[in-house]
């Protein structure tokens, strides 16, 4: 019944043709919530394959960068369906009673999906879910050098459409793609959407069927003198080295202000982009330029600027990100003046902005009509955005951005909708204008302002703190929420210690009822929460108490979403999303049966100020995190009194846990103004207190109440600086880290904190982290702040940083804390040699550098890294960076050989033992 149809010739298509038709009909009288269901389900399906589909794409294709193929698969899926999925798109869509109108909406029939070698899952998984928006049945045709990966994309989302009930025949491909084949299914459909060559485009136009395609994009930017050149630059760069400058929007050349020329000149030079002479650019242009057709040769499609000069007979330096050519000449016979698609720009100089204005319009016009045109201006110079707004014959007009991002919407900018299918309208010979979707049928001119996204600052309802609260913030259960039945949850330690007494007695003593649950490991584990949930269910409590470390807080978070929501797919929530607010599943709605509340008792986690929660796998010991603001707690309370009898070891190690949240928070990409007080304070407290407890915590000791309180408040302050700014690669590496080696999570982080520090402190990395408030990279500098906020600043910021990294390896110093992961594992593991420790890790780290790339806190990291860089930042960390160089020279990324496991984020075995299917509920 869902068998698939094979289209590999003229009599199969023929064949095919009726049975996809005939499901067309049937899908047609879908109603919008059975096509919702149906986009969200295949959403989510080809976004948990996005890593696997990118390395496809760039072992068939030998185009681009494996990770930024990751992203883009995951923006066509997550951002498509954040665009779509509240708009009405079945039949009745509008209706003006007063007017007496209404607008019904009808599919075209069957999609003829043209796509490109370039991009080939993602803009597979873009056409397939706006045709699985509209009720239109889809025939694909994949280039012929990428089909295998394009059809593996399809065939993903189909499978998962038809478990949804879509008719199965209403998706299908040609799996063996000819001029032949192509040219009849342009016949045959009722609506070609073709993304490919400029010869392609044509035969589509020229089929006699309805026709979106588009044109080369030739995007000239224009630098004026009062923009901020140091974000025009990097933004530039950010952009044309994404994919290796594939997106057809992305930067072909830039136009500068003589006034600025020679600043704007050291700034790219400064950020490893390498300016050809004369002779090294001709050789250049006979690798990329095809001069016959003004377009681009195959073999330079998609490569690095190193590889390119490679292919051109010379050498650049290794670092090399792009290579720049300066010409005056704006002619279509000059290479530089033309559509690139790799990682090579043309520089003109104008003498004034008009002349600037006049040469971008040109080389547009010539080689890119219709497409996009940017400028790089002070945003408040509205007469001369306006200006070149009117004037560029281009359908995005694109201010301040990233052209590779900004053109195809909803990243740099939120009033344009996602796309991957830039039509250039009748400028560039096209039937549409604008960013290609389900409900454009207009041509629409747009002009966009680079805009930050809104921003948040979110904590439980109600904080208590300072030591001793405890009692007072219980009467309030009573007093103010009535709460009546209270469920606790702990560690067994605690429990068997008599820590929980208290606080039970004070509730009872307030006549609320009392249930606890304490058989919960060290890392929380969801087969543990499964455990406790039966007796939660039989109690119904109004309030859950969890008290303990990160482990008995996080397992109640887990065991709160089970309670109330037991139908949800739990492993869905554990997926990644490059903005929260755009995910593909939201958390539900949470407090409807019970409250939260969060009582800690180490100083480490933040867990009681933050939506986050680590789940581990007892199958696979690797833990994922969670994170959805659903799930912060109604109240925590943080009170010293608690933690007082926390040993050397968790102090240790909680304590560095609070240090990492704080300083990640304070790089992240979504740091902000409010989270920066929290973080900065927590940084201070932690360098200043950390000793002073960890001390006092050795049997024998005197107590240090002060400490023990200043690091209480420094976790919570921590914790709320990272619920709103989020962590980055140092909790990614740990928690893989942590889960594979058993080594305590804080722990785990101390090992790994200055060589993350020393990675994110590129002044000019390969790729920054994506957000639209991250203008350039800046963690270098924020790192020096820190340093000076502890009182090691030096002569010069250099000096400074260095300074930071010795404090923060003193500080590991100070409370025990082994140099090197390596270190580590022979204390914990005498049994085995440093030799066979090392065997062992060797054999770990490409798949613990994949799953620590897929972890979700990578995405608000100030470098977004590739795999090879996360594996060498694990190896700097296992051998210390002066061992680590001996070996491997001083590289910031190593060969990344692709694990066998390429499923492991979502295991079977964790579905299978905790009766989970795959993407459904709880059984």
């Amino acid at each position: 019944m869902n068998k698939e149809l094979l289209i590999n010739s003229v009599e199969s298509f023929e064949e095919a043709l009726p049975l996809i038709r005939a499901a067309e009909d049937e899908f047609a009288t879908f109603t919008q919530e059975q096509v919702d269901r149906i986009c969200e389900h295949a959403a989510m399906a080809v976004s948990k394959m996005r890593i696997p589909l990118a390395k496809m794409a760039c072992e068939e294709t030998g185009y681009g960068v494996m990770v930024d193929k990751v992203t883009k698969n995951q923006y066509a899926s997550e951002h498509m369906w954040n665009y779509m999925r509240l708009k009405p798109s079945c039949d009745v869509i509008e209706e003006n009673k007063a007017f007496g109108t209404k607008r019904i909406a009808t599919p075209k029939g069957i999609i003829g999906a043209v796509t490109p070698t370039t991009n080939p899952t993602s803009t597979a998984i873009y056409k397939v879910m706006m045709a699985l928006k509209t009720r239109n049945a889809i025939i694909v045709s994949p280039h012929p050098h990428a089909t295998n990966c394009t059809i593996e994309a399809v065939r993903i989302m189909r499978n998962a459409a038809i478990e949804m009930g879509m008719p199965p025949n209403a998706i299908a491909w040609i799996s063996t793609p000819s001029i032949e084949l192509s040219g009849l299914l342009m016949k045959e459909v009722d609506l070609i959407l073709a993304t490919g060559g400029e010869g392609m485009v044509r035969a589509a136009y020229s089929s006699g069927t309805p026709a979106i395609g588009v044109g080369p994009g030739n995007c000239n930017v224009v630098i004026d003198e009062s923009a901020d050149l140091r974000m025009a630059v990097e933004s530039i760069i950010h952009s044309k080295t994404f994919d290796n400058g594939m997106i057809c929007a992305t930067e072909q050349h830039v136009t500068v202000l003589a006034s600025v020329y020679d600043e704007v000149k050291a700034l790219f030079k400064d950020a490893r982009c390498y300016f050809l002479n004369d002779e090294e650019a001709a050789k250049v242009a006979d690798v990329f330029f095809n001069f016959k057709t003004h377009g681009v040769k195959p073999a330079a499609v998609g490569q690095t600027a190193v590889h390119l000069a490679e292919m051109a007979g010379f050498e650049v330096p290794p670092e090399t990100k792009v290579l720049i050519y300066e010409t005056d000449d704006t002619s279509h016979d000059n290479p530089w003046a033309c559509e690139k698609l790799t990682t090579l720009l043309g520089m003109f100089k104008a003498e004034t902005l008009e002349e600037a204005f006049d040469i971008c319009e040109k080389l547009v016009i010539e080689g890119g009509a219709g497409h996009s045109a940017c400028m790089y201006i002070d945003p408040t110079e509205e007469d001369k955005i306006e200006a070149f707004g009117k004037k560029m014959k281009a359908c995005r007009i694109i201010i301040n951005q990233p052209t590779a991002f900004g053109g195809i919407g909803d990243l740099y900018n939120f009033d344009l909708a996602p796309s991957l299918t830039l039509g250039p309208g009748s400028w560039g010979g096209s039937s549409f204008a604008g960013n290609t979707q389900f409900e454009q049928l207009l041509n629409i001119k747009t002009v966009t302002q680079r805009k930050e996204n809104m921003l948040w600052l979110q904590l439980p309802k109600k904080v208590y703190f300072k030591t001793g609260c405890t009692p007072v913030a219980l009467r309030e259960m009573k007093e103010v929420y009535n709460f009546k039945r209270a469920f606790i949850v702990t560690d067994a330690n605690l429990f068997q210690m008599g820590a929980c007494d208290a606080i039970i007695n004070d509730l009872k003593n307030e006549g609320i009822d009392v249930a606890e649950f304490f058989d919960i490991r060290v890392d929380p584990q969801i087969q543990d929460a499964m455990k406790g949930l039966p007796k939660m269910h039989e109690f119904e409590p109004d309030v859950i108490i969890a008290i303990g470390g990160g482990s008995a807080i996080d397992t109640a978070k887990i065991m709160w979403i089970m309670y109330e929501n037991p139908e949800e797919g739990f492993l869905d929530m554990a997926t990644t999303f490059l903005d929260i607010r755009k995910r593909i599943r939201f958390f539900p709605q949470m407090g409807k049966k019970a409250k939260l509340v969060c009582i800690p008792t180490t100083a480490g986690t933040g867990s009681e100020m933050t939506p986050f929660t680590i789940i581990s796998d007892a199958n696979t010991g690797m833990k994922w995190p969670l994170i959805g603001y659903e799930m912060m707690p109604e109240m925590a309370i943080v009170d010293a009194d608690n933690m007082m009898k926390l040993p050397p070891r968790a102090t240790q190690a909680s304590g560095y846990d609070v240090l990492t949240h704080a300083v990640e928070a304070y790089v992240s990409t979504f740091a902000t103004d409010y989270t920066d007080g929290f973080a900065k304070t927590a940084t201070e407290l932690v360098f200043k207190w950390l000793p002073k407890a960890y001390r006092s915590a050795f049997k024998g000791a005197k107590p240090d109440p002060v400490a023990r309180e200043k690091m209480a408040d420094a976790s919570a302050l921590a914790g709320i600086a990272f619920a709103n700014a989020f962590l980055g690669i140092n909790h990614s590496l740990s928690h893989k880290l942590g889960g594979w080696f058993h080594i305590p999570h804080g722990t785990a982080n101390a090992l790994l904190f200055p060589y993350v520090c020393r990675f994110n402190a590129q002044k000019h990395p390969y790729h920054m982290g994506t957000f639209s408030q991250y203008k350039y990279p800046q963690a270098f500098e924020r790192y020096v702040q820190l340093g000076e906020l502890i009182g090691v600043k030096g002569k010069n910021d250099d000096e400074t940083f260095e300074n930071w990294i010795k404090a923060s390896e003193q500080l590991k110093k100070d409370v025990d804390i082994p140099e090197t992961i390596c270190d580590w594992l022979c204390e914990a593991h005498p049994e085995k040699t440093a030799e066979e420790h090392e065997a062992d890790f060797l054999a770990a780290v490409d798949q613990m550098s994949e799953w620590a790339f897929h972890d979700a806190c990578t995405g608000c990291n100030p470098v977004y890294p590739t795999i090879g860089e996360l594996k060498a930042c694990y190896l700097r960390a296992f051998y210390g960076n002066e061992k680590f160089v001996e070996k491997f020279g001083d590289v910031l990324a190593l060969p990344f050989e692709n694990p066998t496991d390429t499923h492991a984020a979502y295991p079977n075995g964790l579905a299978a033992e905790i009766g989970l299917d795959k993407v459904g509920g709880f059984n």
